[in-house]
């Protein structure tokens, strides 16, 4: 059959070279199309159910919200995983399913599991996070006012500029997930409410929530005929501006005057509550935004996309504005693609001139090289249709050697023909139809053994494509793709060797030596001297051998090991962390100074950009003492401070030690969220420990931390808090309530609003909507005595304290709880440094054993 095969492509070579006109003009196009990414996407398929409840503390989180969550979606079928975090007011439950599992209908299902879960009154609402990869960051930027406007937009001001004019525009853009604000204040129309006026007209908070939702509504009385007409019947009741808001009835006093909300509150615009921030450079706070990309979907697309969407988003925006990027994918993307484009550069013009070199013949040597970028033509085609994205793993892993393996050997047998190596061609020049015949007997003879080779190395890769989970996801490309150009090699040796040589090719029978042809005859002599030693010695030589592969097992076993190597992304990401129960002024500050203290000391640094707390999409939930601080560099080759990117972080770490009481963590961003995709923590390591009682996972966290800290080149230790949060506690006497004839319901009601807040209604701006929120005012909400003298209403209409009420007192509580499969668990995590991840890992073991 392979002998039909060449005959048929040198018979017929106007068809052949039609072919590979049709695979260079498709292969061009697939270019094109080809998905570009640094690295491959290893995101497993990820359901996240996020709930956000500002007035409950991790404890309850957990039990209220998290644990029912976790029960009634754990018999979803294809779950391998699930991972949740609590911590105060925010829930986020990760589900992970197998990879057979089709996104769309396990959201599907979870949320029909979802819809039977009761919570209990004033919860929040759970909801699914973005469909968006674990890689899915692909675009971050803060909205910040221009030279000479700073004083012109303040922090709220800013963050509605984001919400309603930037990230509405930006929806819309294909291949976007969702948005994520991040930083700034959020607009709120507030009824800050003053305690001592409430109850000096016998008035409770109650009463104002009440009032204000009474107040704030349209309506319809259907229509009234009028002749031949009809007139629609509607009523314009919305709150529009804070005086109208001031002028609502609260109550009517024995003297029928009546209590309006302005004699009891003000009405002003306010933000809520801040669960974090954004920091720029040492400027202090900031508002931006993550762009988070579809699963799926073509990053280098996405961001071209987005970009040239900001181009236009910048023209709409009011006078003073400007969008300014701080960390996209191009970056990364860009490095990665420059060196595939370098390697295989210089791989092809290695293996060109050894080809030159080797057969001595410049067209020889070109016909054989040609195959190499019409294998890559083939290889993106097949790219395409298996979905594999164009990468370092996968890109970067072809030989050229193994490419025109094939092709070397028909063109050597057919050159080692005409040489004079062959019978029967007598001298001169062969013409066409005898040049055929040679190049068709000369590669039906050493196809065979040719396609056998090319066999040989794809079955090398079949153990990678068995892979499966994160490791398939990372090394199944490179597999696929040398698979596939090796394919195309084997068929272009086939077809499009034997007919371009037949046609292309000297057709001088005989030529004269070259120094080449010397050279080549004395390496004969040379190896077949060697060749005959060997032989004469065969024990000499098995010994040897054995010796080499002892020796070599023994280098092997001290090599340690890595997963994968790390990907030189350009930037920094600096996991900050400060003591638990640190506010987010100090969060801030804390940031402020120390990129401050990096862009005075390294040149290197472009910009620092630092993300404290969670964003308004919590799908990385941090508490608000951490941060990821983004150290934008400049190119490498314009660093002055260090050399590598392993000493430029050792420096900048002891820059920052000044700091008191703060751990900087180093790493690269997208390798921080593969670490997470991977063990649901940033650390390189990450140590699990799983128990119920959190004292005690806290004392065994502990105690491996002080051995992680005595293993060389384990840095940046990260210990997980797990309790010591400081929080008013307000534990109800039951015997009081019901001296009262109150109950735990309404007490907790009076609480929540007074101090989280709650929403009585909306405020329009036109199409711009804002919520309207009941709170006391800042002044009454500093202290633990604020939260005593609270008055809460009874039914004989006096208002009476919390104290009354309920032991009120500051106590430590729990900061954040982690669960995995439905097991409590805290981890213990560092990054390495000058040493194999393997190595540390076994002496780490080693010690845990014998401790």
């Amino acid at each position: 059959m392979l002998d039909r095969i060449i005959a048929f492509s040198i018979k017929q070579k106007l068809i052949v070279g039609l072919l590979v006109l049709g695979l260079i003009g498709w292969g061009a196009y697939n270019v094109t199309q080809l998905p570009i990414d640094a690295v491959p996407d290893i995101t497993n398929n990820q359901v996240q159910v996020i709930t956000v409840s500002p007035a409950l503390g991790a404890g309850d989180i957990e039990r209220l919200i998290t644990f029912p969550i976790e029960q009634a979606t754990r018999n979803v079928p294809g779950i391998i995983e699930q991972r949740s975090f609590s911590r105060f007011g925010l829930s986020v439950v990760t589900i992970v399913f197998d990879d057979a599992t089709d996104l769309y209908w396990a959201r599907q299902q979870v949320t029909e599991r979802l819809q039977q879960v009761t919570f209990p009154p004033g919860m929040g609402k759970p909801e699914l996070g973005p469909v968006s990869s674990g890689l899915g960051e692909i675009f971050q930027y803060v909205v910040k006012p221009k030279p000479g406007y700073e004083g012109k937009y303040d922090a709220t001001e800013l963050r509605t500029i984001q919400d309603w004019i930037v990230r509405r525009q930006l929806i819309g853009t294909e291949g976007v997930a969702d948005v994520s604000s991040f930083g700034g204040k959020l607009k709120q129309y507030e009824i800050a409410v003053d305690p001592e006026r409430l109850g000096a007209m016998g008035i409770t908070i109650a009463d104002v929530f009440e009032a204000v939702s009474r107040n704030n509504a349209n309506t319809g009385g259907a229509y009234i005929e009028k002749g031949p007409q009809l007139l629609f019947i509607r009523t314009e009741g919305l709150l529009e501006t804070p005086d109208a808001i001031g002028t609502i009835q609260v109550k009517v006093l024995p003297d029928h005057s009546p209590v309006l909300l302005r004699d009891v509150a003000e009405v002003r615009l306010g933000s809520a509550t801040r669960y974090g921030a954004l920091v720029y450079n040492d400027e202090g706070e900031a508002t931006g935004a993550i762009v988070m990309m579809l699963k799926g979907a073509n990053s280098s697309e996405v961001v071209k996309r987005v970009k040239e969407r900001i181009a236009v988003i910048e023209k709409t925006l009011p006078e003073g504005v400007t969008i300014e990027p701080f960390l996209d994918r191009t970056k990364m993307v860009n490095n990665a693609i420059r060196t595939v484009e370098t390697n295989l550069f210089e791989g092809a013009l290695i293996v060109v001139l050894i080809l030159v070199l080797f057969l001595a013949n410049l067209r020889a040597g070109l016909v054989v090289a040609s195959v190499i970028p019409l294998a890559m033509l083939f290889a993106v085609i097949m790219m395409n249709m298996f979905g594999v994205s164009g990468n370092l793993m996968s890109l970067g892993a072809l030989d050229f050697g193994l490419i025109v393996d094939g092709a070397v050997i028909i063109v050597e047998a057919v050159l080692h023909r005409l040489h004079g190596q062959g019978h029967g061609l007598g001298a001169g020049k062969l013409d066409q139809q005898r040049m055929d015949d040679t190049v068709r007997g000369s590669a039906s003879r050493m196809m065979n053994s040719a396609m056998f080779g090319q066999v040989i190395i794809l079955i090398v890769y079949l153990p990678i494509l068995s892979l499966q989970g994160i490791e398939g996801k990372m090394f199944k490309p490179m597999a696929q793709t040398v698979a596939f150009a090796v394919l195309g090699a084997a068929i272009l040796s086939l077809t499009y060797v034997p007919m371009v040589s037949a046609l292309f090719l000297s057709k001088k029978l005989n030529p004269p030596a070259t120094w080449t042809d010397r050279m080549m005859e004395r390496l004969g002599h040379a190896y077949r001297s060697w060749l005959d030693r060997a032989i004469a010695r065969p024990v000499r030589l098995v010994a040897a051998a054995a010796v080499m592969i002892v020796v070599a097992g023994g280098i092997l076993a001290f090599m340690g090991g890595e997963f994968i190597p790390e990907l030189e992304e350009g930037d920094f990401a600096v996991e900050t962390r400060l003591l638990t129960g640190s506010s987010l002024t100090n969060s801030v500050e804390t940031c402020t100074k120390a990129a401050g203290l990096l862009m005075k000391n390294y040149p290197e640094v472009q910009k620092v950009v630092s993300k404290i707390g969670s964003g308004e999409i919590p799908t990385d939930p941090m508490p608000i003492e951490a941060a990821d601080m983004m150290v934008i560099l400049k190119p490498k080759k314009e660093w002055t401070s260090a050399k590598t990117f392993d000493e430029l972080a050792e420096k900048m770490g002891t820059t920052l030690s000044v700091l008191p009481g703060v751990s900087f963590g180093f790493q690269f961003p997208v390798q921080m969220r593969f670490n997470e995709l991977m063990t649901g923590a940033r650390q390189d390591v990450v140590c699990k420990i799983y128990g119920e009682d959190l004292d005690t996972l806290a004392a065994y966290a502990h105690k491996l931390g002080e051995l992680v800290n005595s293993v060389e080149g384990a840095k940046d230790l990260y210990v997980e808090s797990v309790g010591g949060l400081p929080q008013i506690l307000v534990k109800h006497d039951r015997a009081a309530l019901a001296r009262y004839g109150l109950d735990v319901e309404a007490v907790n009601d009076v609480v929540r609003t007074a101090f989280a807040g709650s929403v009585a209604g909306q405020v329009f701006e036109g199409e711009r909507r804002f919520d309207l929120v009941v709170r006391a005012r800042s002044q009454s909400r500093t202290d633990l005595a604020d939260v005593q003298r609270l008055l809460v209403p009874t039914r004989t209409g006096k208002p009476v304290p919390l104290s009354l009420l309920a032991d009120v007192r500051i106590q430590d509580g729990p900061n954040q709880i982690q669960r995995e499969d439905a097991k409590r668990r805290i981890t213990v995590g560092f990054n390495v440094r000058g040493r194999d991840v393997q190595s540390i890992v076994e002496e780490l073991q080693g010690k845990v054993d014998t401790d």
